[in-house]
């Protein structure tokens, strides 16, 4: 690539998009790369401030914007995924369905941290709809050494152990058992409100409730409610109720008398301090499935957003929580409560 005079251009090859912004009518390439420069253009050119142009010059061992962009993409793309055509050295990637987004950071700081490119994501670990942006690549300067382009490739699939950066986990049908608790409503004494927050909920997800029961503060109710509801072939069992440390307050030891794997009692997120997971293993011969049960505190039932919300895009997705991501939710697990919420657009859940 070479730099001359604009008005010595005519019959050279552009080797960058040119673009033309127009503040409230276009932003938009008015020359693309590969275009050959005609006596007509050169005004044009001039008109969008461009005196001087790099035109198209191949050097061995350099790879154009566009080409470098290509191998960005590659390192990003993970499956349900849609491309953008390389423009002015930026592919953006879109979700091609319903899903749960999957970063994987190291890959993502192995390619950043070489300087003169760069991958730019929405965070991980949220629900994203079909059409939506997901990533953006692009490198800085207008050509990069093709060398630095296939260390950083390298560098990246070291770190992810060969995947792509980005996973979009398509969300699954899910049926599920809700389990009410508390004296105060099996007895009537109040009405229960907690049971239609739960089901408003899961119905942002492809998912059928196929039983619901209320019992009072008897934990061996509850335990026998969850396995039998397992074994009417429920995904995800929801707990409510019951979840603070009074002493009449037993849905944790009805949880951990199922036999389920405690994976936390107890979570660094405001409102949902006091929120429950376990898995339980199904070994059903052939068929072994793992059920999500999820012990809900009173906060889910009035509170806009909590704990539930974060977790449960993931158990949509079949996407195993650990006590290490729960405890990772602690920077960014304080809900500022805003008067209008932009959930998820803000920071909530959204830690380093």
């Amino acid at each position: 690539m070479k730099l001359i005079q604009t008005v010595d251009a005519e019959g050279t090859v552009l080797c960058h998009d040119i673009t033309q912004i127009i503040k409230g009518v276009t932003k938009d390439a008015v020359f693309r790369k590969g275009h050959v420069v005609t006596k007509e253009d050169i005004p044009v050119l001039l008109s969008v401030g461009k005196d001087q142009l790099y035109v198209w010059e191949k050097e061995d061992g350099m790879l154009h914007e566009n080409d470098a962009a290509e191998i960005l993409c590659d390192m990003c793309k993970g499956q349900h995924m849609e491309r953008s055509q390389a423009k002015e050295g930026k592919i953006e990637l879109t979700a091609a369905c319903d899903g749960l987004l999957k970063v994987d950071n190291r890959g993502l700081k192995a390619v950043n941290g070489f300087g003169q490119m760069m991958i730019a994501t929405r965070h991980g670990n949220f629900a994203v709809k079909k059409g939506d942006k997901l990533a953006g690549t692009r490198i800085i300067p207008l050509v990069i050494e093709e060398e630095k382009m296939e260390a950083a490739k390298k560098a990246a699939a070291e770190a992810t152990e060969g995947c792509p950066i980005l996973e979009l986990k398509p969300f699954l049908h899910k049926k599920v058992g809700i389990v009410t608790t508390g004296n105060e409503v099996f007895y009537g004494r109040i009405k229960d409100t907690f049971t239609p927050v739960i089901r408003g909920k899961l119905s942002e997800f492809d998912t059928e409730v196929i039983d619901h029961v209320t019992w009072n503060d008897d934990d061996t109710k509850v335990t026998a409610s969850i396995l039998d509801m397992i074994q009417k072939g429920a995904d995800v069992v929801v707990c409510t109720g019951g979840m603070s440390v009074d002493p009449d307050d037993k849905t944790p030891l009805a949880i951990r008398n199922t036999g389920a794997d405690i994976v936390s009692y107890g979570a660094p997120v405001l409102p949902g301090a006091m929120f429950l997971l376990a898995y339980y293993q199904v070994k059903d011969g052939e068929n072994p499935r793992t059920v999500a049960i999820m012990g809900l505190p009173g906060c889910v039932m009035y509170a806009r957003r909590t704990i539930f919300d974060l977790v449960l895009p993931r158990i949509m997705a079949d996407d195993q929580v650990t006590a290490d991501d729960l405890a990772a939710l602690g920077q960014g697990g304080l809900c500022l409560n805003c008067p209008e919420c932009t959930f998820p657009n803000c920071g909530f859940g959204k830690g380093m």
